[in-house]
């Protein structure tokens, strides 16, 4: 099976909300609520992969000091096996926005098992819940 490298990002406030995109129509699990990220690019580390994808979708710049790495997820889906690691980021440049179509919500931890999230993402929120 096919091995999928994304990392993501939870991107905290200084409210202590967690910042969530939403799928927008048209690409897989659309309407489903995620940590930002993406793709691993071969040559790419997954902190520079995630720099890359926090400017491309949501129009931030971060940098490697400012992401902790937090835990992973390891999921097989029908036709590849996701493995991704996910950052906490407190310290970002620029104002989130939807730079894809996706919508954007800022979520406090404990409403977090609220927004309908791909299979991958769920097991993470306990952990970052509690670690917030």
């Amino acid at each position: 099976m096919k091995i999928i490298l994304v990392s993501a990002v939870a991107l905290i406030d200084p409210d202590g909300r967690v910042l969530l995109g939403q799928r927008p129509e048209g690409k897989s699990l659309a309407g489903l609520w995620e940590f930002p990220g993406g793709k691993v690019d071969p040559g790419e580390t997954p902190e520079i992969a995630l720099i890359r994808e926090l400017q491309e979708e949501l129009g931030i710049d971060t940098w490697a000091s400012c992401l902790a790495p937090l835990t992973f997820a390891s999921h097989s889906y029908p036709d590849f096996h996701l493995l991704m690691p996910l950052f906490a980021c407190r310290k970002w440049q620029g104002i989130p926005s939807g730079r894809e179509g996706q919508k954007l919500a800022w979520v406090r931890p404990e409403a977090l098992k609220d927004y309908p999230m791909p299979p991958a993402d769920v097991p993470l929120i306990p952990i970052l819940r509690d670690w917030l």
